[in-house]
Order: C-alpha cells, then sequence, then structure tokens
C-alpha cells in the first residue's frame, strides 16, 4: 500500500509510531475437523415450545455460537434432547396443522396431525423440526447425525457428561 506524505505525517501525529500496518498479511482462521473442539449439551423439552427448541438446537448443531464457526465445517456440538413427548405447539397447530409424508408409490400419500405424531412418535415431531432448520445439502445430513432425542428423560449417553442448557434462562 502506498500512502502519501500527509497521511502519514496525520498518522504519526495520531498514533506516535512511523509506520501504518498492512491489515492485508492478517489471515482469516477457519475451523477444520482437527482444530474443533465438540461438547455435549443436554436440552430438556419439558414444556417447552417446539419452534424455539428447534431453533437453538439447530444453532448448537450447526456451530454458530462458537467464535471459530466456520460454514462449510462441522463445528458444532452434540445435542441430546429429553422429554421430547412433553414439547408444547403454541395455538391450533397441535389440530390443524398437516404433516405430509410420501412413500414414493401410488397413493402412498399420507397425512396426519402433530398430535397423531405426539402420540405415536413424539421424537420423530422433533427430529423433523430440527432437521427443517439445517442445511439441506451434505453437512446438514452429517450435523443431523448428532442430534439425539429420546421421548422420556432417560438417555444412554450419560458417560460424555453432557452440559445442561437451561432455555428459559436463555433470551
Amino acid at each position: 500500500m502506498y500512502f502519501c506524505e500527509p497521511q502519514i505525517w496525520a498518522f504519526k501525529r495520531i498514533t506516535g509510531k512511523n509506520y501504518i500496518v498492512d491489515t492485508l498479511s492478517y489471515k482469516t482462521v477457519s475451523a477444520n475437523k482437527a482444530t474443533v473442539k465438540k461438547e455435549w449439551v443436554l436440552i430438556d423439552a419439558k414444556d417447552q415450545i417446539l419452534g424455539r427448541l428447534s431453533s437453538l438446537a439447530a444453532r448448537l448443531l450447526r456451530g454458530k455460537h462458537k467464535r471459530n464457526f466456520t460454514p462449510h465445517v462441522d463445528c458444532g456440538d452434540n445435542v441430546i434432547i429429553i422429554n421430547a413427548a412433553q414439547v408444547k405447539l403454541t395455538g391450533r397447530k397441535l389440530t390443524d396443522r398437516k404433516i405430509i409424508t410420501y412413500s414414493g408409490y401410488p397413493g402412498g400419500q399420507k397425512i396426519k396431525t402433530p398430535a397423531i405424531v405426539l402420540a405415536t412418535k413424539p421424537a420423530a415431531l422433533v427430529e423433523n423440526s430440527v432437521r427443517g432448520m439445517l442445511p439441506k445439502n451434505r453437512l446438514g445430513r452429517e450435523l443431523f447425525r448428532n442430534l439425539h432425542v429420546y421421548a422420556g428423560p432417560d438417555h444412554p449417553h450419560e458417560a460424555q457428561q453432557p452440559k445442561q442448557i437451561d432455555l428459559n434462562s436463555i433470551k
């Protein structure tokens, strides 16, 4: 970079230094698999709103809360969600919303309400909600493998010593 003499004099007057720092020499550090530190996080879904719970889980899975977030790398945490059967939906979404699945065969389209899914497979409701908030590519499928949802309060990941997060304290 070239600076004219009046700019250098003004810089010297302000900072007391004779040189201007070349900011192009600083590099942005990107995370990779070797430098990422993945943690285990436990979220209790009891009496929590499904969308708010899912958006926080997707953010933790993606790693957007970390300083070294890199969009093309799996730098998120492993998330465990317990008590998925006790999650809430606001308004009339429990009865009015329709979840449509299709098997790929003629006549294979099925329509269910969240109330039916919550009664039969409560973990699937939370999983589908979080999956919809993740990227729709290879990275999103890889991130989804770090999500573990359980209908009850028990989970088999005690050995990982997950850190509990209280959703009510997060604004």
